[in-house]
Parts: structure tokens; C-alpha cells; sequence
């Protein structure tokens, strides 16, 4: 299936490479490129990246931060990668707008859907940054939720692995790999895709979430030129 307008979602921890933490220029730079060649094919593209690699809002509260204040840490987690990622993207001639669910009108627009549109429709790459605004939301859920206010015909979570699996691959060579899923399936087999607000939005506005592996070079551009890859989560 191709794909005209998706959200992209990556993961903070993704652009640490082979760091244990931070940032990994030459990651940041890798996923800039793979998405500056979809970006120039005229795909309507936004982004929600997390910011694991810096702060992660529920590991905070587990070192003596309340859930809040974690939370909002990791927000602004999502801001800092959010700004590399613009930066790096505008490096390639890519036209970026930085979106925020945070107020932070120096930095970024506070997210709006129908703005959103407008900018994808004049070319722009949608940045979601600072998660839904809200504590107690994950970054999966922040996707979800601008998803459905971009009309975006997919969420496309980019991971390390190259699908949806029985168990860890990582862990569990042995373990095998599901082309297609039904979000029902997903939840009777307890696969930890992303978190249920999130699931529940996308099953409830019809959008699927494919699972894919960006780390893979030229696997975004081939998803988003029609090509099977992955494994794709949907209603049916």
C-alpha cells in the first residue's frame, strides 16, 4: 500500500547509536537523510520522536522525581532531540516546522492539527515535539493522537527490529515474525507494540501502525514507495 500523509514515530533511544545515552550524530544524520529522500518524493510527512535517550518520565519517578515533574522532564527531552532532528533535516533542504504540545512559543508552535495540514500541504516536515503536553501520556500516545489530527493514512513506528514478533528476536532468534495483525490479535496475544491509549485511538480512527526496522537503509523510502515490509496492525 502506498501512502500519502503518515506519522512517523521514533524512538529517543534510537538516535543514541552505540552510546548509552545522548545523542549519536552520525544516527541523527542517518535517519536525516533516510528522511529527506521521502520528504523530495512529496510524501506528507510528520514526526513524533521520544526522548528516552535523555530522560524518561516513569524511570524519573523511580529515582525520587514524582510522576509529574518526570514527565514533564521527558517533554522536554522530546524538545532537545525534536531541535537536533530539525536541524539536521534542514542540512538535507528539507523545510521543517517544530510543533510543540508545550507552550514554548521561542522554540516551537503549540501543536494544531489543521496548522499542521496547512504546512504539509506547502511542504513542510511536521515535527511533534513535547509529547501530548500532558503528563501520564507516553510518546506513543502523542503519536496516535496528532495522527488523528492530521488524517494520517499510517503511523509508522521505526524500530531496531524489522517487525512485530512472537517474543524478543533479540533475545530469541528462534522467535517468529507476524507479517499482519488485527489490533484484537495484538491485544489477545499481549504484544507489546505500543501502549493501549495509543492502540485504542489508532483501532478507533481506522489508522494502521506499521512496525518496521529504520535502522535498515532505504527501508522508509521502500515502505512509503509500496513495498511490504515490516508488520502492519489494523483493524481487518
Amino acid at each position: 500500500m502506498k501512502y500519502n500523509r503518515v506519522l512517523l514515530k521514533l524512538s529517543g533511544e534510537s538516535l543514541m547509536g552505540q552510546a548509552s545515552y545522548g545523542i549519536d550524530p552520525g544516527r541523527l544524520q542517518e535517519y536525516a537523510l533516510e528522511i529527506s529522500e521521502v520528504y523530495h518524493k512529496g510524501i506528507q510527512l510528520a514526526i513524533v520522536i521520544g526522548g528516552g535517550n535523555i530522560f524518561r518520565g516513569i524511570k524519573g519517578s523511580l529515582q525520587g522525581f514524582d510522576r509529574q515533574t518526570g514527565d514533564y522532564m521527558g517533554m522536554l527531552a522530546t524538545v532537545i532531540n525534536s531541535l537536533a532532528l530539525q536541524t539536521a533535516l534542514e542540512h538535507f533542504d528539507v523545510r521543517v516546522k517544530l510543533m510543540s504540545g508545550l507552550d514554548i512559543p521561542k522554540i516551537a508552535e503549540m501543536a494544531y492539527g489543521p496548522a499542521a495540514i496547512d504546512y504539509m500541504e506547502k511542504g513542510y516536515v511536521i515535527i511533534f515535539s513535547g509529547g501530548t503536553g500532558n503528563p501520564y501520556f507516553t510518546t506513543d500516545t502523542a503519536s496516535a493522537l496528532r495522527a488523528v489530527e492530521i488524517g494520517a493514512d499510517a503511523v509508522l513506528k521505526g524500530t531496531r527490529v524489522d517487525g512485530v514478533y512472537t517474543e524478543d528476536p533479540e533475545k530469541n532468534p528462534s522467535a517468529k515474525k507476524y507479517d499482519q495483525l488485527t489490533f484484537r490479535e495484538a491485544y489477545e496475544k499481549d504484544l507489546k507494540i505500543m501502549d493501549m491509549t495509543a492502540f485504542t485511538l489508532c483501532e478507533e480512527n481506522n489508522i494502521p501502525i506499521v512496525v518496521f526496522n529504520m535502522n535498515q537503509p532505504g527501508n522508509l523510502k521502500k515502505l512509503l514507495e509500496g513495498e511490504k515490509l515490516g508488520t502492519v496492525v489494523s483493524r481487518d
